[in-house]
């Protein structure tokens, strides 16, 4: 270590609390824009991957961003829901396979989804333990919804509507877990997965009850005339399928009729996909469809919109602290004013008092740099995962 550099790596050692924060101010000066960057960008991948594996999306005409980030993240509040013809509409085009989607009720928090089997094969949703739900009443789990509620294969869980107050009288469904899947790293981990006519009988639009044909069910029947038997209120209504009671729920509406909250729409390439979208365009039409990642690019032109007015204000924090970092070195020059003469005194030239004040300043800069280049590399490194725990949360 040459002369200078090694007086001034002494003096900044001793003089360690104030070497301490000018080397923190210099890294955060430094990383704080240039990780704020790699942030974003690791952002814009995680948001836009599921949108990229999902190809059109239909459901309500309405807000583009809600009804993506309700289908695909099971983020917000559902849409108003579509009629189950349109997932014959799409199914009849012979364009494309459609693949129902029921949301907005939770179980312990999490997000149940009302699917089909085709859900799971097409997001390659993989079963840890246990099995795929095969009967109504069935539910799996995602890896974080089963690790955060407890549960495995043979339990149970019970379903809660989205409000408080549900003044259609819907109760709560007691589902038997039969499956818990791999961890995916997507909104998919945090949900619990049932039978979209599983998710029917939760909104109270199927139901089971008692055979009043029985004569130990008299007391719920209110008259019979013929084959026509009216029930009162004292009609027990099961909250639980069981293999049992299975046969004796059915629904009061046809199928067509039924609602779902969207539909992924997989077209078989590129030309049925473009021939598909063709057919929502009447100005009349009800549905609509999309491509969510069109929507997530829109949302993410505004995010770089706001980014770029930060990394202004950024900017100019940075001026401002690069300013007073000069200033502290300007001041602490003059109040070594007597160290200065004593060096000089020495035999110390003007040159060698330069080179080791200079050098004060090159090692607390470097060392900041230093320290912000390996915020930026751990920040490239696990950004992504934090960021996908912070989605999923």
């Amino acid at each position: 270590m040459s002369g200078p550099l090694y007086v001034a790596s002494r003096y900044l050692v001793h003089h360690r609390g104030k070497t301490i924060i000018l080397v923190l101010a210099v890294a955060l000066t430094g990383f704080v824009p240039v990780g704020l960057q790699v942030l974003v960008a690791q952002s814009a991948r995680e948001l836009t991957a599921r949108a990229d594996r999902t190809p059109l999306l239909v459901g309500s005409r309405g807000s583009p961003l809600e009804l993506v980030l309700s289908a695909l993240y099971f983020d917000t509040d559902p849409p108003v829901p579509i009629p189950w013809s349109e997932i014959e509409r799409i199914d009849d085009t012979g364009l494309a396979q459609a693949v129902p989607l029921q949301v907005g009720f939770r179980a312990g928090g999490h997000p149940i989804v009302g699917t089909t089997l085709e859900y799971l094969d097409y997001r390659r949703l993989r079963v840890a333990t246990g099995r795929r739900m095969a009967w109504l009443g069935e539910c799996v789990l995602g890896a974080r919804a089963a690790r955060e509620l407890g549960l495995e294969p043979g339990d149970d869980l019970v379903s809660s509507p989205e409000t408080v107050f549900d003044l259609a009288g819907v109760y709560p469904l007691k589902m038997r877990v039969v499956g818990v899947l791999a961890p995916s790293h997507t909104a998919d981990d945090r949900a619990v997965f049932v039978d979209i006519k599983t998710a029917w009988v939760m909104a109270g639009l199927g139901h089971g009850h008692r055979d009043l044909g029985d004569p130990d069910a008299s007391a719920a029947v209110l008259s019979r005339a013929g084959d026509r038997i009216v029930a009162n209120a004292a009609v027990l209504e099961y909250n639980q399928i069981t293999r049992e009671n299975i046969e004796s729920f059915h629904f009061h509406a046809g199928r067509s009729s039924l609602p779902v909250s969207a539909a992924l729409a997989l077209p078989t390439d590129e030309r049925a996909r473009v021939l598909l979208m063709g057919r929502y365009e009447a100005p009349d039409e009800r549905v609509q469809i999309l491509r969510p990642r069109s929507v997530m690019d829109e949302l993410l032109d505004t995010v770089v919109t706001v980014q770029s007015y930060v990394v202004a204000g950024i900017a100019l924090v940075a001026a401002a602290t690069g300013a007073t970092i000069v200033l502290v070195f300007m001041l602490s020059i003059r109040l070594r004013r007597r160290e200065i003469e004593t060096m000089t005194k020495i035999g110390g030239s003007r040159g060698s008092v330069a080179a080791v004040l200079i050098s004060e300043v090159v090692v607390v800069v470097a060392v900041g740099l230093v320290i912000a280049a390996g915020l930026t590399l751990v920040t490239s490194r696990f950004g992504s995962a934090a960021i996908r725990a912070f989605l999923l949360s």
